[in-house]
């Protein structure tokens, strides 16, 4: 299972054509793609030394600090802290005599070494044939992804060595000379992690079978070995402990991403939940095992490891955070006919290993169990349902283009189009949509709450100095008309209703509404209309970021009325279920106004019957007198959301070119496409 045929060397080059101007565009992504590397992984670094001794590490104090548990007399199963086998408790026991600083600093950036030679391995293991800019930028992004990652951050954090079994089997499957060799590096990571012995009949049914014994023969001598030096911890781990079960924690606890973990949360227990767990557990190794020598066969021999790994982790009773990396490996699996449909799974895989599953799935009791265990199930996935294509398929190398409208000129010559942006004709992949929405709402919630230092408490002082501000500029201007308005709403009750309803109800509802429509009806302007928006939520995070202000409602001294929540006690506010989840302080530029006037404008644009428009139009002047009437925003606030939507839909027409509008052109690149699709059909 040498690398010697399927390593990542480049099968094609530029060719005598290639221009001096696209070497040196591409020495340049590649030197920004490795200083980003090296950015994340000094950050990861500076991130665990500058944490206090005691709060990191902690796995590896656990093991071989003054109180850990290598020094005790006792069996190192006395306690579930120690996790390891009893043969990683052997090669750890040198260990203990290092100082502590000492130890510290060597275990992480030994660690961050070991994760380096992991992103350079399974850069080189990408299956032929590999462009040259693939090939040269595949290093820094395979790091970069795997310094992101949770698992890695997490064993960078707590000192833990699940780093060690990967690397080992990716050397031994892409790296090693020979078939012994590569049988002893894998055996050693088995004997490490002992689900990894699926990598056993892999190499056998792939032909490898002198790896496949060498194997076997390495990890029954390392763990006749620990038996030997250790009988007593040997027999805890494998007989008492049953391999390990029940050993770092309750076995139902999130952090448990295996299918045992998940059924344990699914509520089963007991000798059913264990005889479903086995049966499972059999027919996902067998599946994934099919898969994994067909994909082996066809040349794709990255893919075909981290199936395997991934149905190791799915089998193995406890599977850690941080010993979740098989899943990343899987990124490089392609699957889709069409163009637009390629960047689904590695997005989806790179969002789940590198951001909580919180941030993913939204807090919803119907979405409970699927966000709990969400990574278990992208495992689950990619070891026996995602339909990766075989590299004899025709879609491989060449999908369905996307269709684009005809090009335009740029703007200003000094500030040409962004290829990414291009006017595309055809709807996006609706998975990858809504994945992208979600993540960059809940990353736009915390940069919201970040602004003001993570509480609301933490910028009072300077968001209520920005409000008297703006309450004289407004005096000044004789803009300031918001506690007349505010005082006349309070008193008329069906009216201050009807404006409390609008203002919490209406500022998510419509813009999705509008997206959904352009989406299914409308998917060239969906694209214009959704980076206008994005461009101008951007934007407005730079102001909360920048001018923390606070709202009419949240001045103490100005005797406006707070419509939505009541009278507060300034002392100890009360928002609802938002208090400390939401920056109060995101006052300027108004996003509730913004967005209304984004959807306002979108439907005037697009809509054809002039009742529509009129309506349309009709939400953002809504929007307007519900956020003075609650004492929300000041006037000012509408105006910088409108300064915002201003500049989105301005930097969208800068860098994408003018709005698609021909529906000919469109039905044309469709009919196109239909007819390509007719030529491209597999006989």
């Amino acid at each position: 299972m040498v690398n010697a045929d399927h390593g990542g060397r480049p099968a094609e080059g530029f060719g005598a054509t290639a221009t001096g101007g696209v070497r040196t565009r591409l020495r340049v992504v590649r030197l920004g793609l490795w200083l980003i590397a090296a950015l994340l992984a000094a950050r990861q670094v500076t991130v665990v030394l500058a944490t206090p001794r005691g709060e990191r590490l902690t796995d590896l104090e656990t093991w071989v600090g003054p109180n850990g548990v290598l020094h005790v007399n006792g069996s190192l199963y006395d306690s579930t802290r120690f996790t390891g086998t009893p043969f990683g408790g052997l090669a750890l026991k040198p260990l203990t005599r290092s100082a502590e600083q000492a130890l510290g600093w060597g275990w992480t950036f030994g660690t961050l070494l070991l994760v380096v030679a992991l992103g350079l391995t399974a850069a080189r293991a990408l299956p032929q044939p590999v462009s040259r800019r693939t090939a040269l930028v595949a290093a820094p992004v395979a790091i970069s992804l795997l310094m992101l990652s949770l698992p890695v951050r997490n064993t960078l954090w707590l000192g833990q060595t699940s780093i060690i079994p990967v690397l080992l089997v990716l050397l031994g499957c892409f790296a090693a000379h020979g078939q012994r060799t590569s049988g002893l590096l894998i055996g050693v990571a088995a004997a490490l992690q002992p689900t990894l012995l699926l990598f056993t009949p892999l190499l056998w049914f792939t032909g490898r079978r002198r790896a496949a014994l060498a194997t076997g023969v390495t990890f029954a001598a390392c763990t006749g070995l620990a038996w030997a030096a250790m009988p007593h911890d040997s027999y805890r781990y494998w007989v008492h402990h049953m391999a390990g079960v029940g050993l770092g924690g309750p076995a139902d606890d999130l952090a448990n991403q295996s299918l045992h973990g998940a059924l344990l949360r699914l509520g089963l227990n007991g000798p059913l939940e264990v005889a479903l767990f086995l049966s499972l557990g059999a027919a996902v190794a067998v599946l994934a095992l099919r898969r994994a020598v067909r994909y082996f066969r066809d040349g794709q021999l990255l893919l075909a490891v981290a199936i395997t790994g991934c149905a190791a982790l799915v089998v193995s009773p406890t599977a850690w955070q941080h010993q979740l990396l098989w899943v990343l490996l899987a990124v490089p699996g392609r699957v889709g006919r069409r163009a637009s449909d390629r960047y689904v799974w590695p997005v989806t895989v790179v969002l789940v290993m590198t951001l909580p599953a919180k941030m993913i799935l939204p807090d919803m009791a119907s979405l409970t169990s699927l966000r709990d265990n969400v990574v278990v199930l992208a495992a689950l996935a990619a070891a026996t349902a995602v339909p990766f294509l075989s590299r004899t398929s025709p879609y491989y190398r060449s999908p369905l283009p996307v269709a684009y409208a005809p090009a335009v000129p740029a703007r200003w010559r000094h500030v040409p189009l962004v290829p990414a942006l291009r006017r595309v004709l055809t709807r996006p992949n609706l998975l990858l949509e809504l994945l992208l929405l979600r993540v960059t709402y809940a990353a736009y919630s915390k940069v919201r709450l970040a602004a003001t230092g993570g509480s609301n408490s933490a910028g009072r002082a300077e968001a209520e100095e920005h409000g008297r501000q703006i309450h004289d500029l407004e005096r000044a201007l004789r803009l300031d008309i918001e506690h007349w308005v505010n005082h006349t709403v309070v008193g008329i009750d069906w009216l201050r209703d009807f404006f409390d309803h609008y203002y919490t109800s209406f500022h998510f509802v419509v813009p999705l509404a509008v997206l959904a429509v352009l989406y299914g009806r409308r998917p060239g302007d969906y694209r214009w209309a959704r980076s206008a928006l994005g461009f101008a939520t951007l934007l407005a995070l730079v102001g909360f970021w920048l001018y923390p202000l606070a709202p009419p409602r949240l001045m103490p001294t100005l005797g406006f009325i707070d419509t939505v929540h009541g009278t507060q006690d300034f002392t100890q506010p009360d928002y609802g279920t938002l208090t400390a989840l939401t920056n109060q302080y995101a006052a300027m530029p108004s996003l509730h106004f913004g967005w209304a006037l984004w959807c306002g404008l979108v439907i005037a644009v697009l809509a054809q019957r002039w009742w529509t428009k009129a309506l349309g139009l009709l939400h953002p002047l809504c929007t307007a007198c519900a956020i003075v009437a609650t004492a929300n925003h000041w006037v000012l606030d509408a105006a910088g959301g409108a300064l915002v939507v201003a500049v989105g839909f301005g930097l969208t027409h800068l860098l994408q070119g003018p709005r698609a509008r021909t529906v000919t052109a469109a039905a044309e690149v469709s009919s196109g496409s239909s007819d390509l699709r007719k030529d491209r059909t597999p006989s």
